[in-house]
């Protein structure tokens, strides 16, 4: 591990590479494909098909001006078929939680999830795998265009996590430079979790940490965090 010493009173986690395996990529194929179905493109070009995965607003409404759809319902079709394709993966056990997560059973600390998966799948997921508590907040995006302006980098998620835990002296943990520079512009310290898919990545800024495992949290998180997080939130709430 790299890194400062710091004791932090939350952790906010990324969830695919993270917390569940990363979706196989024929699943968001497939729903893209039923979306262009639904709306009456029944052989879309497969260029435009590939644009449409880990795509931009931008993209969107070009390829759906392109095809003369409605960039709306077609994209809340995608993910509303994506959400449904990855449930079933993860009922299936195709989309399985990573061993190490039982680390954060007890990490002691408040517990947030922000993810650029469809919050449907994020929820789901949490209540799935019986990972509330120590969750304790779950952001996916939002079913529309708008939810994917607002992906990480972007810190609209990320700062409403942080905002319910009641604090900014958090750790966020992730598997991208997305990741990184999300906790960077929101103002708070990272950890980069090197899994074995990303053996070879490379990303600019550097994390404030690197791991390979979840368990290496327990050193850095404060274990009266949870309590006093909770208790200040009690007398907001008063």
């Amino acid at each position: 591990m790299t890194g400062t010493d710091a004791r932090y009173d939350a952790v906010v986690f990324d969830n695919d590479g993270i917390l569940t395996e990363i979706t196989d990529g024929a699943v968001f194929r497939a729903a893209i494909r039923d979306a262009f179905e639904a709306a009456g493109v029944s052989d879309p070009p497969g260029e435009h098909v590939e644009a449409l995965y880990g795509t931009t607003a931008a993209d969107v409404r070009r390829i759906c001006d392109h095809h003369g759809i409605d960039p709306g319902p077609f994209w809340r079709h995608r993910d509303d078929e994506a959400a449904r394709r990855q449930k079933e993966a993860i009922r299936t056990g195709e989309k399985p939680l990573y061993p190490d997560v039982e680390a954060i059973l007890e990490i002691g600390a408040d517990v947030g999830v922000v993810s650029n998966n469809q919050h449907e799948t994020v929820r789901f997921i949490v209540e799935h795998f019986d990972l509330a508590p120590p969750v304790e907040t779950v952001y996916g995006r939002e079913h529309s265009v708008t939810g994917i302006e607002r992906k990480k980098p972007d810190t609209h998620y990320l700062d409403r996590a942080l905002a319910d835990l009641g604090t900014t002296y958090a750790l966020y943990v992730g598997d991208s430079e997305k990741d990184v520079v999300a906790a960077r512009r929101a103002g708070i310290d990272s950890a980069f979790v090197r899994r074995p898919h990303r053996n070879d990545y490379r990303m600019a800024p550097d994390p404030t940490y690197e791991i390979s495992s979840l368990a290496e949290l327990h050193g850095l998180c404060d274990a009266g965090g949870r309590s006093r997080a909770t208790a200040r939130r009690g007398r907001e709430s008063h």
